[in-house]
């Protein structure tokens, strides 16, 4: 009954932020919906994750992306480190009352290292490179790197209960600037910055209602990100 109060709170908290967002400036801000998964196969050192985004330019109903994506995961025994390799596929719209969309098929590999310092900061790097296979465009890649920064707040660990604060700083940068059709795009890509708040509602899921900055070389746009974290 705890878990649902706190839930419903959440909501609440994340429509209420949404309108005030819009208010401000309709044109730059939306919302972002997440599902986050993973898995271990059992008595193996191979694993699954994958995500679902609902992405829109407003708190709901304008698509921005709707983004589906798994992977394979590999974390060799006695490291503190885990690959993936794996599949995404992108349904990105337009802006407004256009129903205009289009596809994207995207392959990735992934390192990713946590870390942490103390007794209560966990630090995490995650390495992502992409082949990108974009509708009407020429093949192209990306590099990823994102540093996140995890700290509970009222517990030592991420037990059941803990209320914990988390920040993360992703950079974008393209692997080739001609994308077809004379069309050309920077090395820079995007920089998102990231902060929430998160509360371990069990040992294989938790929740975050925040806030993210994203960064173009032609606009800075917000968006109100609430997020589930299942693992299982």
């Amino acid at each position: 009954m705890k878990n649902t109060h706190l839930i419903l709170s959440f909501l609440f908290c994340f429509f209420l932020t949404s309108n005030i967002v819009a208010q401000v400036d309709e044109n730059k801000s939306g919302s972002w919906y997440m599902y986050l998964w993973n898995t271990d196969i059992k008595d193996s050192p191979f694993g699954l994750q994958g995500d679902v985004q609902y992405r829109n330019w407003n708190a709901i109903g304008d698509l921005q992306q709707l983004l589906l994506r798994g992977a394979v995961t590999y974390k060799p025994k006695n490291a503190n480190i885990k690959f993936a390799l794996g599949y995404g596929h992108i349904t990105s719209g337009v802006y407004g009352d256009s129903n205009d969309t289009k596809t994207e098929s995207r392959i990735y590999q992934e390192i990713v290292l946590p870390q942490k310092i103390g007794r209560r900061v966990y630090l995490k790097h995650r390495f992502r490179y992409e082949q990108r296979f974009i509708e009407n465009q020429d093949f192209r890649t990306r590099y990823r790197y994102n540093l996140f920064l995890t700290i509970p707040l009222n517990k030592k660990e991420m037990d059941k209960g803990t209320v914990y604060l988390s920040l993360y700083n992703e950079i974008f940068l393209n692997g080739e600037r001609n994308i077809g059709d004379d069309n050309t795009v920077e090395i820079f890509a995007v920089n998102r910055t990231y902060g929430a708040f998160g509360y371990v509602l069990s040992k294989k899921m938790k929740m975050q209602l925040g806030y993210m900055e994203q960064t173009t070389n032609n606009l800075s746009k917000g968006q109100v990100q609430l997020s589930l974290h299942h693992k299982f």
